[in-house]
């Protein structure tokens, strides 16, 4: 996909030419451009340098823009919160761009490190499931896609005859569509890597064109397995379904209405549809934007984007993954206490917790693209910290 694209020897020189007469962040950004073809392998620096500009380097990729809309949602500032951590060495650990907490609708706390700035736009990686998941549920609103139980086929013809010819919509959305995929972020033979690389066929979408390859490993409903190439099914599917891109549709349905203060943009694939799965660039106030349009129930002025159940499905545990506590949604991540979360590598996430009116979204670069067991199981606690801290306030 383009948004991983090689870079092109024939441009060096004119990229050098750019840098002594650019800006620091542009500086860094030229000096940092990588040579490997996959994100997945680039260096720290590389990432640290890329992440707060995949959408304004060509030849890496191309995006299409989120329009924002005239009315920025408010974010007044509200009473500093404490919380029983380290902040500075917490942001160290977690290689934290920004850390933002949103509480009562007031911002309670507002970080930003590795000299990123309000004003810039992060990439999110899996964060965009949930946005891509939340336009699932304004099209069937819209009466764009009859039912969760369709066939997926029945919106994307080109899958007919393969292995997704049994899987419903609501089986891609919880990601138990039983069909075999490797997702090792790690192991440059595994799918979430060779799909980046694939060629599509002449005249099919990119990721259907690999996906339709897929072998069947498990029935379709019983087993729980990630797999970021099934989102961008459902994006394709969400773009047949409405005749619309998803950043069009995402901008008309919550970007411009709700009230984010800045355009966004979202990476397109080799044959031009958004990675749905993946790599919307926004500033992270717009991100903890989306958080408290989740929270206050997907409406705009009071009409809500969704069906009426739609919310109370998506975010609670939908499927199995193996750890207590937890589960899977309409992707997104799920805790037993009520909250949930999206999630991307590299320590992007927006958590939200209803029961205390309370949105945290961060924007990282971890040093490993997953790591449940150090940066994983820190973030958590750091969401359990503010959690006690609000519990403490209310007390």
């Amino acid at each position: 996909m383009k948004w991983i694209s090689g870079i092109l020897v024939v441009i060096v020189a004119a990229l050098a030419i750019a840098y002594f007469s650019a800006d620091k962040n542009t500086r860094n950004i030229l000096a940092n451009l990588p040579t490997d073809r996959d994100v997945l392998f680039w260096t720290v620096p590389q990432r640290d340098a890329l992440f707060r500009a995949l959408d304004l380097v060509p030849i890496i990729s191309e995006a299409r823009i989120i329009k924002a809309g005239d009315n920025p949602y408010p974010l007044p500032p509200g009473e500093p919160i404490t919380i029983a951590t380290d902040f500075d060495a917490y942001m160290d650990e977690q290689r934290t761009a920004a850390l933002i907490i949103v509480q009562d609708g007031k911002v309670r706390l507002e970080k930003y490190g590795l000299d990123f700035d309000a004003s810039g736009r992060w990439t999110s990686f899996s964060v965009a499931k949930s946005f891509t998941s939340t336009l699932v549920g304004a099209a069937i609103r819209d009466g764009y896609i009859k039912s969760i139980d369709d066939k997926v086929s029945d919106y994307i013809p080109d899958l007919k005859g393969s292995v997704y010819d049994n899987v419903s919509i609501e089986q891609l959305l919880t990601m138990t569509s039983g069909v075999k995929w490797n997702e090792d972020y790690e192991d440059r033979h595994s799918d979430v890597a060779l799909f980046n690389e694939h060629e599509a066929e002449p005249g099919v979408d990119v990721t259907v064109s690999y996906m339709r390859k897929l072998s069947r490993e498990a029935p379709a409903g019983r087993d729980w397995v990630y797999k970021t190439g099934e989102t961008n099914l459902i994006g394709v599917l969400v773009s047949s379904a409405t005749g619309k891109t998803l950043s069009e549709y995402l901008s008309q349905k919550v970007w411009a209405p709700f009230g984010m203060e800045q355009d966004a943009s979202w990476l397109l694939g080799s044959t031009g549809h958004e990675v749905s799965g993946c790599c919307i660039q926004a500033s992270t106030r717009d991100f903890a934007r989306f958080g408290l349009f989740i929270l206050g129930g997907a409406k705009v002025d009071g009409k809500p984007v969704v069906p009426d159940n739609w919310l109370a499905a998506a975010t609670t545990k939908q499927a199995d993954i193996g750890f207590p506590g937890k589960g899977y949604g309409y992707q997104w991540w799920t805790y037993d206490d009520g909250s949930f979360a999206a999630q991307g590598i590299f320590g992007q996430g927006i958590f939200i917790d209803p029961a205390r009116n309370l949105v945290i979204a961060s924007n990282s670069n971890w040093p490993r693209a997953t790591d449940y067991e150090t940066v994983g199981a820190q973030r958590e606690a750091f969401y359990r910290a503010v959690k006690a801290a609000v519990d403490a306030e209310a007390k």
